[in-house]
């Protein structure tokens, strides 16, 4: 691979700190893209048509918005999250109110393990359901989901939650490098299930935290490169991955900083090095990949690189793939080629679609992005009735014909948050905070849906329909 190509002949790369208002004014006026200094492609990549410079442009703005903004954005999350907890600490607000009158008023400790993020304020949920056995076909899709939940938190309330009430082997919390960014933006979780047989190691990516300006970047940067005779990829879940500035994926690197003040750890070569170590001792364990929204972009493309790289063995040992509200990362070709491997090395794909979620209908599946799901789509209705599609209804969100049913379906899940613990039990009350985004879910319906308590329920309550349907399909393909 030439230096001079990062990924190849054909690629598409956005740097927004780059553009100014002269430079996006231009973009929407030409096709031509490769003279713009904060637009990196080769020279016969073209945006002929108008909706292809408007995308492109609102991927910029919106990334130099959240550039300019990230410090303010981060206050008010740890504000938010502070008082969320401090909420908690103190018993409520009347608690609060007279504690703080007495001058006894609890202090929340960022790093302790009771300290919950934002995301986890959503879900209050730590325990696994135990109505759900090791052998049970939901385990394994509840146990993942509850992981993906988990690495919204800080070390220390992992650490209690996997070791204390799940009963498990609590392997490390792991942040890692992203070379555009230049910051510290992933991270995953390791776990590892010894009462399972054979044993399960759990490898669960973190989703997009609410209030981190530089990972909502990540989401809405449209940037692509070619993976040869894989296809189109999107580059930006590709560089929280690990994804090389001047080489792409090498099979193997050498993790350290150009300066040598400090090593700089990529996810996607950090994790697979110690996958092997751990199954190396550890020769009947088995590991799955999971994560929510973001973190389930990261799961899909981490068994896309073990499969460019031919990590057969690796591969002989991944049992699965479970993400939940998975946004779209490649094209068609990509599809085709992953649905081949994924056969071949037995690997079972399961992407959990929830009601209306906005987050797996981006990027657009159209002429004009290019972006298409693959595998079978678990898509659950709002009763967690759950079958499979080959892509969810609505699949670009934005439709005149699904106004109506979203903002009824709002409404519903309204009341519906009211009604479950009566009929479910009291695991599943919805406390006040989600019921917030309930309500704004009546304004952007399909928002909260993106949220864990709605995907931890489709993977207690839901149907075992589609997963009977799964193993059915698979063999009559074997046939």
């Amino acid at each position: 691979m030439a230096s001079g190509e990062p990924f190849g002949s054909n690629y598409l790369l956005l740097r927004p700190e780059e553009a100014s208002v002269v430079d996006l004014g231009h973009l929407l006026l030409s096709s031509n893209l490769n003279n713009r200094k904060f637009i990196e492609c080769p020279e016969d990549v073209e945006a002929s048509e108008f909706r292809q410079r408007w995308l492109l442009f609102t991927s910029v703005v919106a990334q130099k918005v959240l550039l300019l903004s990230a410090n303010s954005f981060k206050k008010v999350g740890d504000t938010l999250e502070w008082c969320l907890n401090c909420l908690s600490s103190n018993g409520g607000l009347i608690r609060l109110f007279l504690n703080f009158l007495r001058g006894k008023m609890i202090t929340p400790e960022r790093s302790s393990a009771s300290f919950l993020s934002v995301v986890g304020n959503l879900d209050t949920r730590v325990d696994l359901d135990k109505n759900i056995e090791e052998k049970d076909s939901k385990y394994k899709g509840m146990l993942s989901m509850m992981a993906s939940k988990l690495s919204y938190e800080n070390e220390q309330f992992i650490s209690n939650a996997v070791r204390n009430h799940w009963h498990m082997d609590f392997l490390g919390l792991h942040s890692f490098w992203n070379d555009y960014q230049e910051l510290w933006s992933t991270r995953a979780i390791i776990l590892q299930d010894t009462k399972s047989e054979p044993n399960l190691i759990v490898v669960a990516f973190r989703g997009t935290e609410p209030f981190d300006a530089d990972q909502w970047r990540t989401d809405v940067d449209i940037s692509w490169y070619e993976l040869a005779n894989v296809g189109r990829i999107h580059s930006g879940f590709m560089k929280a991955l690990g994804l090389q500035k001047n080489s792409g994926w090498p099979k193997e690197i050498e993790q350290s900083s150009s300066s040598g003040c400090a090593q700089h750890s990529y996810a996607y070569y950090t994790i697979r090095e110690k996958l092997r170590a751990m199954l190396e001792a550890k020769e009947d364990a088995k590991f799955i990949l999971t994560g929510h929204s973001l973190g389930g972009a990261l799961a899909i493309l981490f068994a896309t690189v073990l499969v460019f790289h031919e990590e057969a063995w690796l591969l002989d040992k991944l049992e699965g793939v479970y993400t939940f509200g998975q946004p779209r990362v490649g094209d068609n070709q990509f599809g085709e080629y992953m649905k081949d491997k994924l056969r071949k090395y037995d690997v079972r794909y399961l992407r959990y679609v929830y009601c209306n979620d906005m987050v797996p209908r981006v990027p657009y599946d159209d002429k004009t992005l290019f972006f298409k799901h693959f595998g079978p789509c678990l898509y659950f209705n709002s009763f967690y009735h759950g079958q499979v599609l080959e892509e969810e209804p609505n699949m670009n969100y934005f439709s005149l014909f699904w106004v109506i049913p979203k903002i009824l379906n709002a409404i519903w899940e309204v009341v519906r948050g009211f009604l479950i613990p009566f009929v479910k039990g009291k695991d599943y009350k919805q406390n006040w905070f989600m019921t917030v985004f309930r309500l704004i879910g009546l304004i952007i319906p399909g928002l909260p849906a993106h949220l864990p308590p709605d995907y931890v329920n489709v993977t207690t309550l839901g149907s075992l329909h589609e997963l009977l349907e799964i193993q059915k399909s698979e063999d009559s393909k074997a046939d």
